[in-house]
């Protein structure tokens, strides 16, 4: 059976999306899941491409468990929409440019990671470049919000077959 596969965007991947990536993948792994859920990350943007997730981010996500050393920065294609079954936008902008990219027959697959959060109402995950660390910090705890719906969600789906 195909894996699952979830592609997380944000501008330019070094920050929200590759830690949306780390902290979701650590969940599938987490949950028995790997090889089953795939999962990637890449920005709207080429302003970093090839680069690693920026050092804050790293930081916080790496003394919360979740290692991001090993992700590189890349900018989303249309046939991205190919290869994910899902693909989550972190904000309002990243879903408008990324629903200029997709093909209209799958426009399905095109939500919002707030979606699936359960805890926090807000519907967008703010950039935290500009921000400290506690911006950084922020955006973790709504990415692993997040995540554990996403996760409930995927499991959801798969145990009635879709």
């Amino acid at each position: 059976m195909k894996p699952y596969s979830v592609l997380f965007v944000c501008t330019g991947n070094i920050c929200r999306s590759p830690t949306a990536e780390g902290v979701f993948a650590k969940k599938v792994a987490d949950a028995g899941l790997n090889g089953r859920i795939r999962v990637d990350s890449a920005g709207t943007h080429g302003y970093h491409v090839g680069e690693a997730p920026d050092p804050r981010a790293q930081s916080a996500a790496t003394a919360r468990g979740y290692d991001l050393s090993c992700l590189r920065a890349r900018r989303v294609d249309r046939h991205d929409f190919d290869r994910f079954d899902l693909v989550l936008a972190m904000d309002y902008d990243n879903r408008e440019f990324l629903a200029g990219l997709c093909p209209p027959p799958s426009m399905h697959k095109l939500k919002m990671m707030m979606d699936y959060a359960r805890k926090h109402r807000a519907r967008e995950v703010p950039d935290p470049y500009a921000g400290g660390a506690d911006a950084f910090e922020l955006v973790l705890n709504m990415l692993e919000d997040a995540g554990d719906g996403l996760l409930q969600n995927i499991q959801g789906r798969k145990s009635e077959g879709r």
